[in-house]
């Protein structure tokens, strides 16, 4: 991949990104696989942080295997498992690999994962960790100490546009602009038109936000988000031509719908680019980008 992450960013392209979820063990053929499928096809590897507080692989070292193989990892971190201390020492040790993107996260609650019985942390959250990826950008430590060469990020955040109430998710995101991130990759979104009102809002500001677009797999996965999950919303009519599709293939019809919004998103100018989350269907990512003309 010739352009960094921030290059991408700034270069005025339409940009791409993907996930890749390190696995729950020392077996990592198929990860390599996912990376080796995608890291030529997007501007970033999005490397998930024990996702839904589930014990896994570490972003850091699934991040370094991207980077080996000539991918761009972005690195996710969460404030959930790890104090000040112990996220700053990540945040050099990640820099000195070359990891250079971080997207700054709180984090789930421990209940609901696979570790009940342990003690969350949250000495920061997601606000005062952009502002720790600045501070070790100015040569210092949050105990004030001078570092011996200092940090160099492209830092990101996250946003859920179609929160309700949206108002304390619009505080947060200035209060992320002004901490410091440079980009923020959205929840999954599915109204457009709810998602160019948040659009007009978010233009006065000067970020780079990237529409998160989760693969559907069925209709019972749309209503399923809509009933249980905070801040997504499939509106009726994408629950309907899911539930539409031919028996076996709804597959199928979420990879067109998926791709369809983000050609919409990208020939309407929308917004700077998408985050991809086939979540456990990694390997659909490509067919989605030529579903939107991307491939």
């Amino acid at each position: 991949m010739a352009k960094s992450f921030k290059e991408a960013l700034e270069s005025g392209k339409f940009v791409v990104t993907a996930e890749v979820g390190p696995p729950k063990g020392t077996d990592i053929e198929e990860m390599l696989h996912h990376i080796d499928l995608l890291k030529d096809k997007v501007d970033g590897l999005n490397v998930t942080d024990n996702q839904s507080s589930v014990m896994r692989l570490s972003s850091i070292s699934v991040s370094h295997i991207i980077k080996e193989k000539g991918g761009e990892p972005i690195l996710q971190m969460t404030c959930r498992d790890r104090n000040r201390l112990a996220l700053e020492s990540d945040l050099i040790s990640a820099n000195i690999l070359g990891i250079n993107t971080v997207l700054c996260l709180t984090g789930d609650y421990i209940t609901v994962g696979d570790h009940v019985e342990a003690m969350p942390v949250f000495d920061l959250d997601s606000v005062l960790l952009l502002k720790t990826v600045r501070l070790l950008e100015s040569g210092k430590d949050l105990g004030g100490n001078e570092l011996k060469g200092a940090a160099r990020f492209c830092a990101g955040a996250i946003v859920t546009p179609e929160a309700n109430p949206i108002e304390p998710q619009l505080l947060k995101f200035e209060k992320k602009i002004k901490a410091g991130a440079e980009f923020f990759q959205t929840q999954a979104i599915y109204d457009l038109d709810n998602f160019k009102k948040f659009m007009k809002y978010a233009r006065q500001f000067n970020v780079k936000i990237l529409a998160g677009i989760v693969l559907l797999v069925s209709s019972g996965m749309a209503k399923y988000m809509n009933a249980n999950v905070p801040g997504i919303f499939v509106p009726k009519d994408l629950i309907d031509e899911m539930a539409s599709a031919e028996k076996g293939k709804a597959l199928e019809k979420g990879i067109e719908i998926a791709g369809r919004m983000i050609k919409t998103l990208k020939d309407e100018n929308i917004c700077d680019g998408v985050h991809i989350m086939a979540i456990g269907k990694e390997g659909k990512v490509p067919d989605i980008l030529a579903a939107a003309g991307l491939a």
